[in-house]
């Protein structure tokens, strides 16, 4: 909960909405009950008079007091929600680079996205529920044992069936769930994401029939684990009517009982109201497996949440010394990789302001690691890395990040418009400045084609486009970057191999115009085409050393 930063009054303003919703079912039931029961007694219709307006009013008063309830826990729970992303996103960009960096894109996705979304869930369908459930059946049973005694202690022990045993068992029917199917729906959602967005290459590499066979199996074992426990989910679901039966024929025996032996206590109208106000008791606690079943996914998702938040408060060297220097990045004996894992060979590298450098490599020899150390997202496993001859642990992250950027070879693409895709790199970016950018890197033709132009919305993110558009989009966004220091992971992957060389050759040449010539451009490729006039080319072979 504390994740969620609920307002406690926005909170009790839903409390007090479903209090007054359910409250007036049970006093809809109540009424209705005695006017049932008197109607048959034929008395004069005056008699009824305020008993039908009364029901009128409840019948409408209920509807409302619905809306205003859904209202309140929505805005609640979509208040939380915000804030809980708004400071995990802070929390992932101010701490450890690698809490995020380490994690698979489904994972990551998984964590931000659908965890959250859990946690949101629990406002709406447990915490208000449960509280409305708990002031509710203590209003029933209060009632009913005023009436008869012994039938209140019926009901009672009947909504402690239906509002605890019967959620216990629905939370442990989830909770097994959870277990057993969560590791296989986080493979599910990794393989998944691999295969929607690079199916065209899997497919020529052949891959794909085996990526997609993986994701099938990891969802058929999350739905056999869904299965196992579908045995005490249905012991939960049989106890509420058991319980709501046991509640009423109690209730009907005790009042026909004492009715029988004392008709002067007992009156008819008494005996209607007995039995069927039990039946919209039951009402308020027929939510609460489902409740049970939200919070136990909430506690699990939070859990993972919180490990990720533990994750990004590592502790991590943040220096203060400022980054006002001419920029030269500089690398002495750097051995790149995760903790835990093989690193790299030891690499130097001496890149001076307007410098071109390419890192060459096959695929898994580091290249990508490398460039990430090179960025001070992740700590050198040996040697070291300076700019302007400090070294990056020293220097405000703040100010590092303004000059050194790295931009990933599969950096997210928002379901927003292209101009906005494009401000994620910087906030300022006008019209004018991303049609250049975009007609730089070969999206002129493509952009003004479009129906709105950089104002086109990519309604489904990088589903929208091609796996070369992409590339080329992500490749504007670095351009219009206010970094000095641009390291740019596989910058013409999935471009065919002609425009791959060109675009490849005009970063790496400073006088093509594509990059100022001011700034530091680093390319990593797997293959450096012929005719490049790159000022260095640094090869990375692959490596089976463990980290230090």
């Amino acid at each position: 909960m504390a994740l969620l930063e609920l307002e406690p009054r926005r909170v009790i303003i839903a409390v007090v909405a479903g209090v007054a919703t359910l409250g007036s079912a049970l006093l809809l039931a109540g009424i209705s009950a005695w006017l049932i029961v008197r109607a048959w007694e034929m008395p004069p219709v005056l008699d009824l008079t305020v008993a039908v307006v009364a029901v009128r009013a409840l019948g409408i008063s209920r509807g409302l007091f619905r809306y205003f309830e859904r209202l309140a826990t929505h805005d609640a729970a979509l208040r939380g929600m915000t804030s809980a992303r708004s400071r995990l996103y802070e929390r992932l960009a101010e701490g450890d680079p690698a809490a995020s960096a380490g994690l698979r894109r489904g994972d990551l996705l998984s964590r931000t996205g659908s965890d959250v979304d859990a946690l949101g869930d629990v406002v709406v369908r447990a915490l208000v529920p449960i509280a409305v459930a708990v002031v509710l059946s203590l209003a029933a049973v209060i009632t009913v044992g005023v009436i008869v005694p012994a039938a209140g202690v019926v009901l009672a022990v009947a909504l402690l069936l239906a509002g605890v045993v019967a959620p216990w068992l629905s939370a442990s029917a989830a909770a097994r769930a959870e277990a057993d199917g969560d590791a296989a729906r986080t493979r599910f959602g990794e393989d998944a994401v691999t295969a929607l967005d690079h199916a065209a290459e899997l497919r020529v590499a052949g891959r794909l029939t085996s990526v997609t066979d993986r994701a099938r199996a990891a969802n058929l074992e999350s739905v056999r684990a869904t299965d196992r426990s579908a045995v005490p989910a249905a012991f939960a679901d049989a106890a509420a009517p058991l319980a709501v039966g046991a509640s009423v024929l109690g209730a009907l025996l005790i009042g026909v009982t004492v009715f029988g032996s004392d008709a002067a206590t007992m009156s008819p109208t008494t005996l209607g109201i007995l039995v069927l106000l039990p039946l919209s008791a039951f009402e308020a606690t027929a939510v609460l497996p489902a409740a049970a079943q939200t919070l136990t996914r909430a506690r699990l998702a939070a859990r993972r949440i919180v490990d990720l938040l533990d994750r990004a408060d590592r502790p991590v060297p943040h220096g203060t010394a400022s980054a006002d220097g001419p920029g030269r990045l500089r690398a002495d004996g750097l051995r790149s990789g995760w903790p835990g894992g093989a690193c790299t060979r030891p690499v130097d590298l001496d890149a001076a302001p307007g410098s071109r450098v390419a890192i060459v490599g096959s695929s898994g020899s580091g290249k990508t690691t490398t460039v990430m150390t090179l960025a001070g997202l992740l700590a050198p496993a040996g040697g070291s890395v300076t700019l302007d001859g400090v070294d990056l642990a020293e220097i405000d992250q703040a100010a590092l990040r303004r000059r050194v950027a790295f931009f990933a070879e599969d950096a997210h693409i928002f379901d927003t418009s292209i101009l906005e895709n494009l401000r994620v790199a910087r906030g300022t970016v006008d019209e004018f400045e991303a049609r250049a950018a975009l007609a730089s890197v070969g999206l002129g033709e493509w952009v003004d084609a479009l129906p709105d132009g950089v104002d086109t919305v990519l309604a489904s993110g990088a589903r929208d486009i091609s796996g070369g558009q992409r590339r080329r989009l992500l490749l504007a966004r670095a351009i219009l970057s206010p970094a000095e220091i641009l390291l740019l992971d596989e910058p013409a992957e999935h471009l065919d191999a002609e425009d791959a060389a060109h675009l490849q050759r005009q970063l790496l040449d400073s006088g093509s115009g594509l990059v100022d010539p001011a700034r530091t451009v680093v390319v990593v490729t797997h293959s450096l085409p012929a005719g490049t006039a790159a000022d260095l080319v640094v090869r990375i072979e692959k490596n089976a050393l463990p980290t230090p």
